[in-house]
């Protein structure tokens, strides 16, 4: 037999066998729930939100740090992200939300607009991450504020075949009531890419992402998909978008 036919027997090989690991797989995890999300039993009918939308956990000239969510008190292990991609999260976002017309929306540019003014006024001085997205949410009599956070941003080193450090991202979502600051819902995703053959568990990001390696903000584009599936929310019947206009 010659190296080449011995070759392609053992690639064979192992796609087989991944295979068959990946079929034992999906029965043993059939019963499982996905976890990173939570949301009261009942809670009242959202219909108006508010979207802050994203910032960073720390910001750029920042070293790495344990940071815990001042609002829903999970904590990660966070790195310096830029506003580029605090940016760019939070569009993508907005058009998810736009695109699935769950609520009438509060646009992140208006609501950042409120944010600054309660941060400047001088009734405001001292007050807490959560008084601010109350008081943003009261001034837009809306139902909830959707607010997050982005803990780590990591590019990949490489290409869609082959890499040195893959790509990994975590980020939160929360929905705020306005009335009490109860939190309506929240989700987390929290990836770093890995092999099939690193862990078998993953298989869905792998077929989702062709098999190739994916970048960050491809992997992010999958969280915002997952989380998006996650949220509470009604289906308004309106024709054309549901932002609210200035």
């Amino acid at each position: 037999m010659s190296t080449h036919t011995r070759v392609r027997h053992l690639v064979y090989g192992w796609y087989a066998l991944s295979l068959c690991l990946i079929l034992t797989t999906i029965g043993c995890q059939s019963g499982t729930k996905r976890p990173a999300s939570s949301a009261p039993s009942s809670q009242p009918a959202i219909t108006k939100v508010v979207v802050i939308g994203f910032r960073a956990a720390i910001s750029e000239g920042n070293g790495p740090e344990l940071i815990r969510n001042p609002i829903t008190g999970t904590a990660f292990m966070s790195q310096p992200v830029s506003r580029e991609v605090v940016g760019w999260l939070t569009q993508q976002l907005f058009e998810r939300l736009l695109k699935e017309k769950k609520w009438r929306l509060v646009p992140p540019g208006q609501a950042e607009g409120v944010v600054g003014s309660i941060m400047k006024s001088d009734k405001q001085v001292g007050i807490g991450p959560l008084e601010m997205v109350q008081d943003t949410g009261k001034a837009f009599e809306a139902d909830a504020v959707l607010i997050g956070q982005v803990y780590r941003w990591q590019e990949r080193i490489g290409t869609d075949f082959g890499v040195e450090r893959p790509a990994s991202v975590a980020f939160d979502l929360s929905l705020i009531s306005p009335s009490d600051g109860a939190i309506l819902w929240r989700g987390n995703y929290d990836k770093t890419q890995q092999s099939l053959f690193e862990n078998l568990f993953d298989y869905k990001t792998y077929f989702k992402s062709g098999g190739v390696w994916l970048t960050a903000r491809k992997l992010a584009d999958f969280g915002l998909d997952r989380l998006m599936a996650e949220m509470p929310g009604i289906r308004i019947p309106t024709e054309g978008p549901t932002e609210e206009k200035e």
